[in-house]
């Protein structure tokens, strides 16, 4: 992938295995406080992280830029575009629109964004959360805000058949405080959270963490601050022509998952399974044909 298209953090992280021990740290101290530490001085940068202004040189360099200063400039366009509102998200794809069908412009943009995504993610890393997310021996909830609870919904709707010991905190809710009273030291948290990123959402994670919960996060390419607690992180690109972000690469890891959880508990998820049809036919919840 042409680094043109990569996000500062996403060029960090492809880089890694490149770096000295002291670009490393750096790389490091930069992800930690992203994007916000790389917007002060090269020199401040430096003492943050504990390096060398010329460490801070070079490394930018091994990243693509010609010096530190194109590197902020590229972070300065990264945060305008974090914090874009529908409004100016939709003035920026109408400017420069082809001529093309907006359904085919739409597809190549969601093709782009899953072909991108995937190419970041580790599947062993995927494959532990699944696992992690399968482990009934921990209760597991499931966090979304203000536009994302509709993928925490959907997530906690499908592993109410699969599992047992499962909460949906809905964090735009002034009530989520009353769940972290039966937080325990191992309890798992699946965390959804995309740009304009929701203060509940942060100090959720963040008193989660202290009370020693596991967290598992789903948000965007420029990465939520609730990174910093997150155990495992997954990045998708949700960039479309619309006034509104694309939610087909979270999704598309969501149904991944859910099937990855599925066929671990397999025996379970029967059982549990064939319960839930003997109660929906004594409800007549759906009609049958036959």
């Amino acid at each position: 992938m042409n680094d043109a298209v990569l996000t500062i953090s996403d060029r960090i992280q492809n880089h890694l295995d490149e770096l000295t021990r002291a670009e490393r740290q750096l790389a490091h101290s930069i992800l930690e406080g992203y994007p916000a530490s790389g917007l002060g001085t090269l020199s401040a940068l430096a003492k943050d992280a504990k390096v060398s202004v010329p460490t801070v040189a070079r490394m930018v360099q091994k990243l693509g830029f010609s010096g530190y200063p194109e590197f902020q400039a590229e972070l300065r366009e990264e945060l305008r575009a974090k914090v874009k509102d529908p409004i100016a998200k939709h003035d920026t794809w109408t400017e420069g629109a082809p001529s093309e069908h907006l359904l085919n412009r739409f597809t190549e943009a969601v093709i782009d964004n899953i072909r991108h995504s995937l190419g970041q993610i580790d599947p062993n890393e995927f494959d532990r959360a699944c696992e992690i997310t399968a482990d009934t021996d921990s209760h597991l909830y499931v966090v979304g805000g203000r536009i994302t609870h509709t993928l925490a919904e959907y997530l906690f709707l499908h592993l109410q058949v699969i599992r047992g010991q499962l909460t949906h905190i809905q964090s735009t809710s002034n009530a989520w405080p009353h769940y972290l009273l039966d937080v325990k030291q191992g309890d798992v948290f699946i965390i959804f959270d995309m740009r304009r990123y929701e203060n509940n959402t942060l100090k959720l994670a963040e008193m989660a963490q202290a009370k020693g919960a596991r967290i598992i996060l789903f948000t965007d390419q420029w990465r939520s601050p609730v990174h910093q607690f997150a155990e495992i992180s997954f990045s998708s690109r949700i960039i479309a022509p619309s006034a509104w972000d694309s939610a087909v690469t979270p999704m598309l890891l969501l149904e991944t998952m859910i099937s990855t959880v599925q066929d671990l508990t397999w025996g379970d998820t029967k059982d549990r399974m064939e319960a839930l049809e003997e109660i929906f036919d004594q409800t007549k919840l759906f009609r049958k044909f036959t």
